[in-house]
């Protein structure tokens, strides 16, 4: 940047004044935006003492440095690559648009910067792209840790395995015990039902023995002698 558009930016912000709307400050609907005074008795608009200036020639900046940005380059707002042609790297720097997305604006920053144009809303959307295979390893390291942990908790889980399978063989042997008894409780239960039987069976025998010949008797005279009288 020249020395003397340096000097007419230095003079631009010495002479520069900052015009607030009257009211401004005493009333918060009120911004800071320009109006024009119109009051018939309005003491910004007759000029009052310490009622702030207002907007007239001599406030101007200098032709050769108006609208110029602060680093001695007027600026162009880009939003894609064709509208770098044509540009001077001289006199002219970049703005890229908000609106352009962070995978554009790498391609884009990187194009300007080729062309030798300066840019003056450059952003680190390298270091950015840089963290994000770095997490990805985390994840799979992340993975692979699981991995690592799971293993270990089938060997933890293998041992009380076996401690099930070792207490199972002691129930086992208390069902041998339990038939023997049941043996030993058998043979009471034939000696007791063995007695039973003999006295029912010899009683029995014995009583028809006894009671048939007398029945039988009885039941063939009548008959006989029925069947004597009919005749």
């Amino acid at each position: 940047m020249a020395t003397e558009v340096k000097r007419l930016i230095r003079v631009r912000v010495e002479k520069g004044a900052r015009f607030k709307r009257d009211g401004y400050g005493k009333k918060r609907q009120l911004s800071d935006s320009w109006r024009k005074p119109r009051g018939q008795h309005n003491k910004q608009r007759e000029q009052k003492k310490a009622k702030g200036a207002m907007p007239k020639p001599g406030f101007g900046s200098p032709v050769a440095v108006r609208g110029m940005h602060p680093s001695g380059f007027f600026e162009v707002l880009v939003s894609s690559a064709k509208e770098l042609e044509g540009l001077d790297p001289k006199t002219q720097a970049v703005r890229i648009s908000a609106t352009v997305g962070d995978k554009k604006r790498v391609a884009l920053q990187e194009a300007a910067l080729a062309a030798g144009l300066k840019v003056l809303n450059a952003r680190t959307v390298k270091a950015k792209a840089k963290k994000a295979p770095a997490k990805k390893e985390d994840a799979k390291d992340a993975g692979k840790k699981k991995e690592d942990k799971k293993p270990a908790a089938s060997k933890a889980k293998a041992p009380v395995k076996k401690e099930a399978k070792k207490e199972k063989p002691a129930p086992k042997a208390e069902e041998k015990k339990a038939p023997a008894k049941k043996a030993a409780a058998k043979p009471k239960a034939e000696e007791k039902a063995a007695p039973a039987k003999k006295p029912a069976a010899k009683p029995a025998s014995e009583k028809p023995a006894g009671t048939k010949p007398e029945k039988k008797a009885p039941a063939k005279k009548p008959a006989k002698s029925g069947v004597k009288k009919n005749e």
